[in-house]
């Protein structure tokens, strides 16, 4: 008997793992909670920062079991579309992302591929996640094994402390955890004909990772008839509709923004500087809890509004000019995206309140329209419409264009979509078409906007060089939205109100 348990002990890769891992049941349960270790990881834990985590929690807000459920989810998937494989064996790898360096031996702040983060919540470099069915069960029921840097008390002292493999298991509640080099005896059985492996080939998100381990699996595959499957649409699908935990990392990402937004406009000025205005508003952000900005911002004073994606933010706005303000944060894994226009002299003229007064107008238009059974094309063809009738009434478009111009017409002015799917990436689930109907849980923005270039001698002198673009959050509910970027202001009023203060 001691030498069977021994050899259950000993795991799959005729190695040492924890007891508890190899006698414990599988399930969407993770293993009966483990004490955290009593040391830093490579990550915040509920025993270094009680602040941020509750026990039990792997990132702020979210439970071991929350991960767990998500992992078994992604399973039923893998069950749906595989029912036709009897005797097969399923196996799910996903990458971690690398370090990346600005310089020679200077890194990055380092930020985890979202679908890997999705699935366990580890937050270090130079993992991997497998999901392996159960040879003595059917899916979804399977485990969960991390593969993880090993601990190396000389690159610790450089880059920090790692969670190494006792403390993987402790904190994510994953079944067993190995050190990363031990994922090649894994790959050497998953090169039979009962092996289907799930892993995106096109896209690798760890170079070094992939051809080490997974180009070479990769080409004996391609000779078998269990080729490999992308696993990336099958996790999209599942992070399109949020759980209420998410919706409420999101309220609180949303909420800091907004904040930062209503001081970012109190601190404007006549003459100030974009780059001002962008440091007032990551301050503002990471000051109230935010981990970093969600994406560089776009703080464009002027006719520099009129460039969709003007970044560099280092020309003065001067008075009487316009600045639309394109930012976001990160707040314990999910983002928000909000835009916001307003007069850094503190008043709208009288061509700007006009303006801006019809994308405010269009904006609430579109947000009524935000329900189940609506999608985003459905919205987006709304949004266009509505522009072309705005731009006939301000002039800006004459009323005899013909009906095969007017589309062509009003791109012009607004070249973008309605919006996009928000969640852990700003432009989340990027594979999920907008077509979809909404459902309950998915999130996305509300965006249009109007750009009169300073050059555009078709319009009237009056608009040229502004650009208004408004944008806001939203979740998809059974009865009516909810606009998680609300506390932002947007009527001309408040925005005037604020703004004036610091006049």
């Amino acid at each position: 008997m001691r030498r069977l348990l021994w050899a259950a002990v000993r795991g799959w890769r005729g190695s040492p793992v924890c007891k508890s891992c190899a006698l414990r049941r599988f399930s969407i349960q993770p293993a009966q909670q483990k004490k955290i270790p009593n040391r830093y990881l490579g990550q915040p834990s509920p025993f270094t920062h009680p602040h941020l985590l509750k026990p039990g929690e792997v990132t702020p807000g979210l439970s071991q079991v929350e991960y767990a459920l998500r992992r078994h989810k992604l399973m039923a998937l893998i069950q749906k579309e595989a029912q036709d494989c009897e005797g097969v064996d399923h196996t799910v790898i996903l990458l971690s992302n690398p370090t990346y360096y600005m310089s020679n031996d200077i890194p990055y702040v380092f930020h985890q591929d979202t679908n890997f983060l999705y699935l366990c919540g580890f937050q270090e470099p130079d993992s991997i996640l497998v999901l392996q069915s159960l040879p003595d069960k059917a899916l979804p029921s399977h485990k969960a094994i991390l593969f993880v840097p090993r601990r190396d008390p000389r690159r610790e002292l450089w880059d920090g402390p790692r969670s190494g493999t006792d403390g993987a298991v402790a904190l994510t509640g994953v079944d067993e955890a190995y050190t990363i080099e031990e994922f090649r005896h894994l790959v050497a059985k998953l090169k039979g004909e009962s092996s289907m492996v799930w892993y995106d080939l096109t896209k690798p998100v760890h170079k070094e990772l992939h051809s080490d381990y997974m180009q070479p699996l990769a080409e004996i595959k391609a000779r078998s008839k269990n080729h490999i499957q992308g696993i990336r649409r099958l996790v999209q699908n599942l992070r399109l509709i949020k759980s209420p935990a998410e919706i409420e990392r999101m309220k609180i990402a949303g909420r800091v923004t907004a904040e930062a937004f209503i001081e970012t406009m109190f601190a404007s000025k006549s003459l100030v500087d974009e780059a001002f205005l962008y440091a007032k508003f990551e301050f503002e952000c990471r000051a109230r809890g935010a981990d970093i900005l969600a994406y560089p911002p776009v703080v464009a004073g002027g006719n520099r509004s009129n460039t969709l994606h003007y970044v560099k933010n280092n020309q003065l706005v001067k008075d009487g000019e316009l600045v639309l303000l394109d930012g976001g944060c990160e707040s314990s894994c999910y983002v928000s995206d909000i835009t916001r226009t307003w007069p850094v002299n503190g008043r709208f003229t009288k061509p700007q309140a006009e303006l801006y007064q019809a994308v405010l107008d269009i904006q609430k238009s579109c947000l009524s329209l935000c329900s189940p059974g609506v999608s985003l094309e459905n919205i987006y063809s709304l949004m266009l419409s509505l522009i072309g009738q705005k731009l006939k009434d301000l002039g800006i478009l004459k009323s005899s264009v013909t009906e095969s111009q007017f589309f062509k017409a009003v791109r012009k002015y607004c070249p973008h979509h309605v919006g996009h799917y928000l969640g852990m990436d700003v432009h989340d689930t990027p594979d999920i078409s907008r077509s979809l109907p909404l459902q309950p849980g998915m999130v996305i923005t509300i965006e249009p906007g109007l750009y009169i270039p300073e050059d555009d001698m078709n319009a009237p002198e009056r608009f040229r060089g502004i650009g208004v673009r408004i944008e806001d959050d939203v979740v998809i509910a059974e009865d009516s939205p909810l606009i998680l970027s609300a506390d932002c202001p947007k009527e001309i009023y408040d925005i005037e109100q604020i703004c004036g203060r610091s006049s």
